[in-house]
């Protein structure tokens, strides 16, 4: 029950229970859901076989993201699975009235970048997607999660989805940031610490100083990562940020109803005095950007690091996945993480695709040229940001550096469609998942910040960004 000293996870439950079910479950009501190509054709194909109904249509929006041709698409789609994929979800949504962003529409993007940009992502509401990552959403002060294709059709039908509290773990940031560390950055960082399986059974809330001061783009980054702590649910209290994204987009309230949903959205935030089951605290100014070497988040080192030796493991499952991981990889115990070549550069994904990353790249990139022995590839999350970047020439000094420029798509982050790499390329990636064939069957990623694949690219191995700069 929510109290006067609520985590703000406790008080969006509280908010949104139906029916408890026992003492750990509840019938939750679903404000929200994103649809995409790939989760949702057997949530409808569930509708049409229990002859339901979709109770409230406008409470979707669907937009194909995965299987999308990021190459010109005045082509058309040459992968007969995808052309089909994404028929289906146009058909889909015409039978069932659900709003449709078409692969021609403009605004078309990777869900959890459309679905901030277009305000329709709001803070104090309940989100669903049928894709991990949609704790991506909680940057707003949403209650946002991934779930399956059974539990998208109950979402469609009912409106409610059945959910077992989770635990709460609060990461309170403080101290400045050093130049050219980034959110991503300070996960990786707290992933290497405490590992991939701290946040099971939890909802992440970030807190302090640090977080205060990061923008929206970079807040989304943060809860977008949260999974690869192993929690469910990233979310991060709406403030005076949060409203001025929010302001003017189109799925955002106007007049008296801005008035309205505004002082909801101030009452969010949990008390200082909110009791946690998991604490932790971290001092963002001795942070150094970060490079995995394995095929998980928590094999990683600061770029000035180098990777470890088998006896700094521990136990001897953890030694055995250790010398897995670096046999898949190519890499050897005591390589240093600066000088490990690429061949591929992938600038992209619902982690770090906004135009804000796209910025933190042509800072590193304008003048300058990309390496010969790589392939780079900057794909925009959206076709928002794809506008803004153009407007703003940060097309032109991708292409005069040698980067690809795309269309928007999920792209080399999952390999569904023509963007994926080659068994043994190795690539500086800004995508969330660094497991084995992730970007293409035996394909090697490095998960990295946008200023660390950009260094990556012009020098043709990991180096510490700042140099860049002439520091």
């Amino acid at each position: 029950m929510m109290t006067d000293h609520s985590t703000l996870y406790d008080r969006l439950w509280d908010l949104h229970v139906v029916r408890n079910l026992d003492r750990e479950q509840a019938l939750i009501y679903v404000d929200r859901q994103l649809i995409h190509e790939v989760s949702s054709p057997m949530a409808f194909e569930g509708l049409r076989r229990d002859r339901l109904s979709v109770r409230r249509p406008g409470a979707h929006l669907a937009v194909p993201d995965h299987v999308v041709p990021t190459s010109p698409r005045s082509m058309g789609i040459s992968d007969p699975l995808a052309k089909k994929q994404i028929s289906l979800l146009e058909k889909n949504s015409k039978k069932y009235k659900i709003p449709l962003i078409r692969l021609d529409d403009s605004r078309q993007g990777i869900v959890h970048v459309i679905g901030p940009e277009l305000g329709f992502t709001q803070p104090g509401i309940t989100l669903t997607c049928g894709d991990s990552h949609t704790a991506t959403h909680g940057a707003f002060g949403a209650l946002a999660f991934g779930i399956g294709t059974s539990e998208c059709q109950t979402v469609l039908a009912t409106q409610c989805i059945r959910q077992r509290h989770l635990k709460t773990m609060r990461i309170s940031i403080g101290g400045r940031l050093p130049r050219g560390v980034t959110s991503k950055d300070m996960i990786l960082h707290f992933v290497i610490r405490y590992g991939t399986s701290v946040g099971l059974g939890h909802a992440i809330e970030y807190s302090g100083e640090t977080v205060r001061g990061l923008s929206m783009e970079a807040r989304m980054t943060l809860c977008n990562m949260a999974i690869e702590a192993g929690a469910r649910v990233g979310l991060i209290a709406p403030d005076d940020t949060t409203f001025a994204y929010m302001e003017g987009r189109p799925y955002a309230p106007v007049g008296r109803m801005w008035d309205r949903a505004l002082s909801y959205w101030r009452s969010l935030p949990c008390d200082d005095r909110a009791r946690f089951d998991k604490s932790f605290d971290m001092d963002a100014s001795s942070l150094a950007p970060v490079v995995t070497w394995g095929t998980n988040p928590q094999q990683a080192s600061p770029i000035d690091g180098r990777i470890p030796y088998p006896n700094d493991m521990g136990d001897a499952s953890s030694v055995q996945n250790f010398r897995s991981a670096l046999n898949y990889m190519g890499l050897s115990p005591g390589q240093e993480i600066e000088g490990i070549p690429v061949d591929r550069v992938f600038i992209g994904s619902c982690t770090n695709g906004r135009i804000e990353d796209l910025r933190q790249v042509a800072e590193i990139v304008s003048g300058r040229k990309v390496a010969a022995t790589v392939r780079a590839m900057v794909v925009p999350g959206s076709g928002a940001v794809k506008r803004m970047a153009e407007a703003e020439g940060l097309d032109r000094i991708f292409k005069d550096a040698g980067f690809e420029w795309r269309a928007p798509g999920c792209s080399m982050c999952v390999a569904m469609n023509q963007d994926r790499l080659s068994p043994l390329e190795r690539c500086a990636s800004t995508s969330n998942r660094n497991f084995e064939g992730r970007q293409g069957i035996g394909g090697r990623t490095h998960l990295v910040s946008p200023y660390m694949a950009a260094a990556a690219a012009i020098k043709g191995h990991f180096m510490m960004h700042a140099k860049c700069w002439g520091e």
